[in-house]
């Protein structure tokens, strides 16, 4: 009965998807809804794209195993991404009438620049969307009682999620986030509601969690504080440069909701990440055989706490409840990351290189590239074994390192130049992947030391003679031509006018 379910449900998330394919009519519409998305609908899409495998499976048995010490990155981290994201960024974007992340580097430096960063964001996409493509293979494997094998129970999930997402793009992502946005949050309570009871109740499992040291969220030792915050900052700052984050901001139908929705949705996700916490450690307090998971070599084993806890010992509905909630999760989040890197490796990679492409053919061309990238995400998952939550975090350290600086320096100092943001990029990146190799282990990660780096170029490069042109516009002149485009017609960014939206009403 539950595979015939898990089935159903499958078929009804594509019906929603081609259903909503039907509202696309060009490339604006296929990335960011129109930009007409009503609150409500804005805050589903980002709570459920950011409301993953690792959310539900990975992050709630790092928790069991290690305390909230184990977990700065997500949920914190990543809730305070999307605060930074909503209070800094939102408006700015809006009112500069973006297609994509990629065009705000193009305005600002130039092309050289957008192709080197939209590089970086493409390829920090690999990880995210191969831990979702490798949830729902498990999730189709577990379910299957093992006659389907892994890899290719891996292989049908992914077919799944392009299906519904090539054809509509944005707005199927958008319908379908709000169907399982609602699936999750009631299967996931009514299963932490079941699981607390066989646990002894909430009070019970939190006084144990407290006795045994999880709620600890502060390391004893320097050597911690500096892991934790390279956790935190992987996510809180290598987040925000994520075409994901932008595309739920700019699809809003104005700046007022891109703002209150991305922030509602954050808190959102933010508090309920610790249901699947909850339920993770109540499993360990009902049923503490399951702490022998945590003794297998392979990391990823310590997934499937909560998958066998709820095959093992709960009753149908509830196993329903659960895994029609963790299917949301994975599907609301991988169509989100597979139509983030099509977007931007499209417009701002490949489209320079071919100025003159019409909008069916780009569309055309978004859509080719889309069952590309989940090709190599899926090639990345079959030969990937780290846990989700490493494949997440190692994703985002690609943009900390060589995209956030030029980004938050671009948004708010004036004298940052196509120099300093090209010096900020190749110091990010190199001085991140040389640590990486060189001294992996040492007391700063790897990551910090590529985002000083970052910072550190930024300044050098920008404040020394400038030996590189300028080639992008300032902030002020980027929002006059936004909202005045016909008067600016070879203005940064142009090339792609007669598909963007229309301008913020004031």
């Amino acid at each position: 009965m539950l595979i015939t379910f898990v089935a159903l449900y499958l078929v009804v998330t594509i019906g929603i998807g081609l259903i909503a394919a039907r509202r696309v009519h060009n490339s604006k519409d296929f990335l960011v809804a129109g930009r007409s998305l009503p609150l409500y609908m804005n805050v589903a899409t980002v709570f459920a794209t950011w409301f993953g495998a690792e959310t539900v499976l990975s992050v709630s048995a790092t928790f069991a195993k290690d305390g909230l010490g184990g977990i700065p990155g997500d949920p914190f981290g990543a809730a305070v991404c999307l605060v930074i994201a909503a209070l800094l960024f939102a408006r700015l974007f809006y009112r500069m009438n973006l297609l994509t992340i990629g065009d705000f580097y193009k305005q600002r430096y130039g092309k050289l620049v957008e192709v080197m960063t939209s590089v970086a964001i493409t390829l920090s996409y690999l990880g995210w969307t191969s831990a979702q493509m490798t949830a729902l293979g498990l999730v189709i494997h577990v379910l299957s009682g093992g006659a389907i094998e892994l890899n290719h129970a891996i292989v049908l999930g992914g077919g799944v999620v392009l299906i519904y997402t090539i054809f509509g793009g944005m707005w199927s992502v958008a319908f379908t986030d709000l169907f399982q946005t609602v699936v999750i949050v009631i299967g996931l309570t009514l299963v932490a509601v079941l699981v607390g009871d066989l646990a002894g109740g909430p009070a019970k499992v939190i006084a144990q969690a407290s006795a045994e040291g999880k709620f600890n969220f502060f390391p004893e030792d320097a050597k911690g504080w500096w892991v934790m915050a390279g956790a935190f900052f992987a996510f809180a700052f290598g987040s925000v440069p994520q075409q994901d984050v932008f595309q739920r901001m700019t699809s809003a139908k104005n700046e007022q909701t891109a703002v209150r929705g991305t922030i509602l949705g954050g808190l959102i996700y933010f508090c309920f990440a610790f249901v699947p916490i909850f339920i993770a450690y109540a499993a360990l307090v009902a049923y503490p055989e399951l702490a022998a998971l945590f003794a297998d070599e392979d990391a990823r084993v310590i997934q499937r706490i909560l998958p066998d806890l709820v095959l093992g010992k709960m009753p149908m509905w509830a196993q329903i409840m659960f895994f029609g909630a963790l299917l949301s999760a994975i599907l609301s989040t991988a169509s989100g990351a597979l139509l983030a890197p099509t977007a931007i490796f499209t417009e701002n990679v490949l489209r320079p290189f071919v100025p003159h492409m019409g909008d069916r053919q780009f569309l055309l061309t978004l859509r080719i590239i889309l069952v590309t990238f989940t090709a190599g995400a899926l090639l990345f998952a079959l030969n990937s074994k780290s846990t989700m939550y490493e494949m997440v975090q190692n994703a985002y350290n690609v943009t900390l390192a060589g995209a956030f600086v030029p980004l938050l320096a671009g948004a708010y100092w004036k004298r940052a130049s196509t120099q300093g943001a090209l010096l900020s990029i190749v110091f990010g990146i190199g001085c991140w992947l040389g640590a990486s190799v060189v001294a992996p282990e040492a007391l700063v990660p790897p990551n910090l030391v590529g985002l000083f780096a970052s910072a550190i170029g930024m300044l050098l490069g920008s404040l020394a003679p400038q030996v590189l042109h300028n080639q992008g516009s300032s902030i002020e002149m980027a929002l006059r031509h936004a909202q005045h485009p016909a008067h600016h017609p070879h203005h940064a960014g142009s090339h792609a006018t007669h598909h963007r939206a229309p301008g913020p009403r004031h």
